[in-house]
């Protein structure tokens, strides 16, 4: 078992370590260069893509130490009170930098009357004080706070972006990860570094070899087996409706997450139009999908003589997939999908 959760230790210490976020970390590092240094900031984006790191490094970069860096969970200081509290801290000086940096995370938990205190705050903000405002949650965020900071939207972490950082690390902790297991990985994690950390630790912690397959993340995950995404797809192919439920079905029983294993299924078909349409990306999908799956879609490509692999089929699932969060019956949305798809209406 690993000690220090791998999110912690591979956190980006400098802006050159930060990952996918290249738009903000240009503009921060030309602001620290020219001594352009804003009041305050507000960083805007989904759980785990690096805001509180971000913001931790732009203040060790305009020279501010651990004593003049307060971090703020506003989830669990979000009244009048501890806004406050924080108001009468930051009139006093600096201890031995040139600013105070205060970090307030899940920001868009404060309540209307915190809201309220921390505006006049930043209104009149006193010139050795820097706020940094993080928030997964835009929409909650008054427009008399926005108007007053510089936003920064963070991207969430690309499937590609995330894979390499999955192998990178995996390997600097003395474990091998095939194509697939880390493509699985990276779907997984749903565009949020920090999970895809948390997931690697589950593996590493777990696995029985250094040599890590996506068999062994499907079994530790809970992940949808590869064998029932393929075989939903070769229904398709195949025109065999009653296949393709009963694989759904056989989903359904294993209490899979019908949302992850329609996101698999969706990912893999798009794999294989890309394959049919462009065979010469061969050599880079096969950095993405393991050997079996390279192989699997080639020849599925073959047996697809009605062409059931085209943009269109891959069109009904996306509308399918939009409507997961609506469906009671989890499976619904993929069943009927698959029979708008066969032409079985």
């Amino acid at each position: 078992m690993h000690d220090l959760a791998l999110y912690r230790k591979y956190r980006p210490k400098s802006f050159s370590e930060v990952l996918g976020q290249d738009h903000i970390v240009k503009v921060l590092e030309s602001s620290v260069e020219t001594n352009k240094v804003s009041h305050a900031y507000l960083f805007v984006g989904s759980r785990g893509i690096g805001k509180t790191s971000v913001a931790r490094i732009f203040a060790t970069n305009i020279g501010v130490s651990t004593n003049d860096l307060y971090e703020i969970d506003a989830a669990s200081n979000r009244g009048i009170e501890d806004i406050k509290e924080l108001r009468d801290g930051v009139r006093v000086s600096p201890f031995d930098s040139k600013y105070k940096v205060y970090i307030i995370d899940e920001v868009h938990m404060l309540s209307k009357d915190a809201w309220g205190a921390l505006l006049k705050t930043l209104e009149e903000p006193p010139k050795h004080v820097i706020f940094i405002l993080a928030t997964t949650e835009f929409h909650k965020v008054p427009e008399t706070i926005i108007s007053r900071c510089q936003v920064f939207t963070f991207k969430k972490a690309s499937a590609s972006i995330c894979r390499k950082m999955l192998l990178d690390i995996g390997k600097k902790e003395g474990f091998e990860l095939d194509a697939g297991s880390a493509e699985l990985l990276a779907i997984l994690a749903d565009g949020s570094f920090r999970d895809a950390l948390g997931e690697l630790q589950k593996i590493i912690n777990f696995a029985k070899s250094k040599k890590i397959s996506r068999e062994d993340v499907e079994k530790i995950t809970g992940a949808p087996k590869t064998t029932l995404v393929n075989d939903f797809i070769s229904a398709i192919v195949e025109k065999n409706l009653e296949e393709g439920i009963t694989t759904v079905q056989k989903a359904s029983e294993a209490n899979l997450d019908m949302k992850l294993y329609f996101k698999l299924i969706i990912q893999k078909f798009r794999m294989a139009i890309i394959l049919r349409y462009a065979p010469k990306l061969e050599k880079e999908m096969a950095g993405d999908l393991g050997e079996n799956d390279l192989e699997f879609l080639k020849i599925l490509i073959k047996k697809d003589k009605e062409g059931m692999l085209r943009s269109g089929t891959i069109t009904t699932l996306l509308q399918a997939y939009q409507n997961m969060d609506n469906a009671f019956i989890a499976e619904l949305p993929l069943e009927l999908a698959l029979v708008k798809i066969i032409n079985k209406e």
